[in-house]
């Protein structure tokens, strides 16, 4: 299409049938580690969530410089700006900036509301110029139309985030 899309996507890592970590998978293929659980080495410091210790080294050497060589014509996935993300203060400065591009559409996944949400979290959230859209089991099939719609009524007007 006219906007291709760069970006990343974060995908379950499985072994014997048991969750034991995430990757995180560029739209280009390429991946690294996110999280293991936390008998994975203890060198990478004390980020941790749940039973899982986030390798925040590997995250920024795979997805900071996609994201600082985003074109204004491209749409952005971030999937997601969640807790393990957000250990990388400078994926949050990026995403900032990223979100902050009036000609650049983002697309990007948020954790449903908590009551102890990360502030980076709710100001994403409480943007004016961001749609929300709240995915679960029951609707994830149905709304993807009305989120691809969504995405090519902001690339036609060059942009804004979801």
């Amino acid at each position: 299409s006219d906007h291709p899309a760069v970006g990343f996507y974060t995908q379950e890592v499985r072994q014997a049938g048991r969750r034991t970590g995430f990757d995180v998978v560029t739209l280009a293929g390429r991946r690294g580690p996110l999280a293991r659980v936390s008998d994975f080495s203890a060198a990478h410091g004390d980020f941790k969530v749940g039973p899982y210790i986030v390798d925040v080294k590997s995250f920024e050497q795979l997805v900071i410089p996609l994201l600082l060589n985003v074109s204004s014509n491209e749409t952005c996935i971030v999937d997601e700006i969640g807790r393990m993300e957000l250990f990388s203060h400078t994926f949050q400065s990026v995403v900032g900036k990223l979100l902050d591009q009036p000609e650049t559409t983002v697309v990007g996944t948020l954790p449903v509301p908590r009551p102890r949400s990360p502030e980076f979290v709710e100001m994403v959230r409480n943007r004016q110029d961001v749609k929300l859209f709240m995915i679960t089991k029951e609707n994830r099939n149905s709304i993807l139309n009305d989120v691809i719609d969504a995405i090519q009524a902001c690339t036609q007007r060059t942009g804004k985030d979801i």
